[in-house]
């Protein structure tokens, strides 16, 4: 055990959880309607809650657990078989590599959210959520950091993808299942309302923007100069996508927006995510200023011309944003163009077809959708009881 890591990676899985719990359900409650707020924020505790037991029971089992098949980890280490203080992953404790990962299991659901917010039904939600963390996302990570069929070795040969800290595990994953969820749901009665509180969508960014940090750096999985860099180039993409973001909409809109700087910072880091290991801060400055107008143009082309109701544009900014950066690495000569497309097809494919099944799984069994009177209403007073905000003053 190395005690320098085991330090930094103590801080970075706080800093991950920090990125749900507040920062994304500030980012996205500042994106609804004031009458559904609390429901979003609501949907992301609620997330982290039971992803934090699922993970525990058998989700880091079948993420990295022992199997050899290449396809899941098995059951090896069910609620920790076998892990104990003294165990080591690598330089750090393997207890403190599971709560580490645990973090990413549990803003990788979260991340669905913004499709679906003011009109999912609530025990639907924790159900997919659920199944889909289990059957989905932990099945990816197995294949590209448990050193399943993706990774070094693999069917892509000695070069396996790079994907230094979830461009495709989490951004695309997370990306197209809110994307498939978003057309199975139906559009939203009016999808038309602005952000009720844009400054918390900014302090929600910002937050996002400082966790980043612990998910990039502590990728390296331990405290040297490849973590430095990671930060740096995390930091300069977000940057640079910020500024193109909003000087692109000023050239087609005219001004340039809170929200849309914001969501510029959220498309540097989603990009810069997949190649953060492997890039430089020139390379970080392009990938930055490419995504900043790359997931903008997203965002008009799913929602205005595709007409597709993915409330928060989950797919526009984190399902580009990852896709985009993960190709980049093949692009600057990191990785291997075989590999890096290879694994977004396999990747995309599986996605959609669990999703599609969990989805319908869950449909079967409970409502997918509140009643049309509940999303006229606000999902916080009619599914959870309570109001953000003292309407009568």
């Amino acid at each position: 055990m190395n005690a320098a890591d085991t330090a930094w990676i103590m801080t970075a899985t706080a800093l991950v959880l920090f990125m749900t719990l507040p920062g994304l359900a500030l980012f996205y409650g500042g994106l609804v309607r004031a009458r559904n707020v609390l429901s979003v924020f609501m949907h992301c505790y609620a997330i982290a809650c039971l992803m934090s037991v699922l993970w525990f029971f058998v989700g880091y089992s079948i993420a990295f657990g022992p199997d050899e098949s290449g396809l899941w980890g098995g059951l090896g280490k069910v609620a920790l078989s076998g892990v104990t203080t003294e165990s080591l992953s690598g330089t750090l404790p393997e207890i403190l590599f599971f709560a580490f990962q645990m973090t990413f299991a549990i803003i990788t659901p979260a991340l669905i959210v913004g499709a679906y917010v003011e009109r999912i039904n609530f025990s639907f939600m924790l159900m997919f959520s659920s199944l889909w963390m289990l059957l989905c996302y932990a099945p990816v990570v197995h294949w590209v950091w448990g050193g399943g069929m993706l990774a070094d070795g693999g069917i892509f040969g000695e070069t396996g993808v790079k994907d230094f800290a979830g461009g495709i595990v989490v951004h695309e994953t997370a990306g197209i299942a809110a994307l498939v969820l978003a057309v199975m749901l139906g559009a939203r009665k009016d999808p038309s309302k602005p952000p009720h509180n844009p400054g918390m969508v900014m302090i929600g960014a910002a937050m996002l923007w400082v966790g980043w940090f612990g998910f990039n750096g502590g990728s390296q999985l331990a405290a040297d100069g490849g973590a430095a860099l990671a930060i740096t180039v995390t930091h300069i993409s977000a940057a640079t996508a910020s500024l193109t973001w909003a000087l692109w909409e000023r050239i087609k809109f005219g001004k340039s927006s809170l929200v849309g700087i914001v969501t510029g910072t959220i498309a540097g880091l989603a990009s810069i995510t997949p190649a953060s290991g492997f890039v430089g801060p020139w390379a970080a400055l392009i990938i930055g200023a490419v995504a900043g107008i790359l997931c903008q143009e997203a965002v008009v082309l799913i929602r205005n011309k595709i007409k597709i109701d993915d409330t928060l544009d989950v797919f526009a900014v984190h399902g580009v944003g990852g896709i985009f950066g993960t190709i980049m690495i093949a692009a600057v000569g990191a990785g291997s163009w075989a590999a890096q497309l290879g694994s977004l097809a396999i990747v995309g494919v599986f996605t959609v077809i669990v999703t599609v099944v969990i989805a319908l799984f869950c449909k079967a069994i409970l409502p997918m959708r509140v009643d049309a009177e509940t999303e006229t209403n606000g999902l916080d007073l009619s599914v959870h009881g309570e109001r953000a905000y003292d309407m009568t003053s």
